[in-house]
């Protein structure tokens, strides 16, 4: 489906959590020097701006990102996801700007790290492509955009060249075949390229694929996984919107684990929208036979 804009919702309580994991990934990444490549299977804009119509006609940003603008508490983990957004707005007393995951990757990867964007949106590719180059204008060599659907593209960059990569697979679930699809696409990204590491995100929301699909994935054949999700409030009385999110990785860095559970709890304390809030970390490394 090409109706789901993600501006309406820039900045909230799941990009958030999606986000945070994504620097922390890009920054263990960065710890070796061998290069590695980035492919965001659904890439978006690339950028928001919080006071444009989209973004600002249900505001939810200011129950995500604009509750911690201010912490000077945050464990350094946190504080680094917080600083970089702030980089992007400069001196604003507020946030004025959401860094989508195209922006985040290419502000924190290397010279020799490359990264694929694939984004079926027309607009947004159109949005895409100009962000990127206005804000790295000397830095097309290290990106490619296709206006392509991520799922059925994912197999033409694996494995990549230096055999070192981060998969970030973030569909929208409008599609009720997301669910499938993504499924089948991580099963066929770790056939291809077993060693990598994939970060899936899922909603909470009220239907029955979205609560069954982090089971489903931590049956695929991988080294180890980490599940880690946060709810904000009780699921709502009709039975629409969505009361949290979680992060799916395959093949994590074996930090990861630590971080989150040092950071979790301050995520839970400053995003929570009623006393139902709560997170979950699950860790699994594959039984050797």
């Amino acid at each position: 489906m090409l109706s789901y804009r993600h501006a309406f919702h820039a900045g909230n309580h799941a990009d958030v959590l999606k986000h945070f994991v994504l620097v922390q990934l890009l920054r263990y990444f960065n710890q070796k020097d061998k290069p590695y490549w980035v492919v965001d299977t659904h890439a978006g804009a690339g950028l928001y701006a919080l006071q444009d119509d989209h973004a600002a006609k249900n505001a939810e940003y200011e129950s995500g990102i604009s509750r911690l603008w201010d912490r000077q508490d945050l464990p350094p983990a946190l504080a680094d996801y917080v600083a970089l957004v702030k980089e992007l707005n400069g001196k604003s007393a507020n946030p004025k700007f959401y860094p989508g995951s195209p922006w985040l990757a290419l502000r924190l990867m290397r010279d020799a790290d490359r990264l694929r964007l694939f984004e079926l949106h027309s607009t947004d590719v159109a949005n895409l492509a100009n962000t990127l180059a206005r804000r790295f204008p000397s830095q097309n060599n290290r990106y490619a955009i296709g206006q392509f659907d991520g799922f059925a593209q994912l197999k033409s960059v694996l494995p990549p060249p230096p055999r070192r990569g981060l998969t970030l697979m973030d569909p929208s679930y409008e599609d009720k075949r997301d669910y499938l699809r993504t499924i089948m696409t991580l099963k066929e990204g770790l056939a291809r390229f077993p060693t990598g590491t994939y970060a899936v995100w899922i909603p909470q929301i009220q239907r029955g694929d979205a609560k069954q699909l982090p089971e489903k994935l931590a049956k695929l054949h991988m080294k180890s996984w980490l599940h880690v999700s946060l709810t904000v409030a009780a699921p709502a009385e009709d039975g629409f919107g969505m009361h949290g999110s979680s992060m799916f990785i395959a093949n994590p860095p074996w930090t990861l684990e630590a971080t989150l559970k040092e950071c979790m709890p301050v995520l839970q304390e400053a995003l929570a929208q009623d006393d139902t809030a709560c997170y979950s970390i699950d860790y699994h490394e594959a039984v050797a036979k």
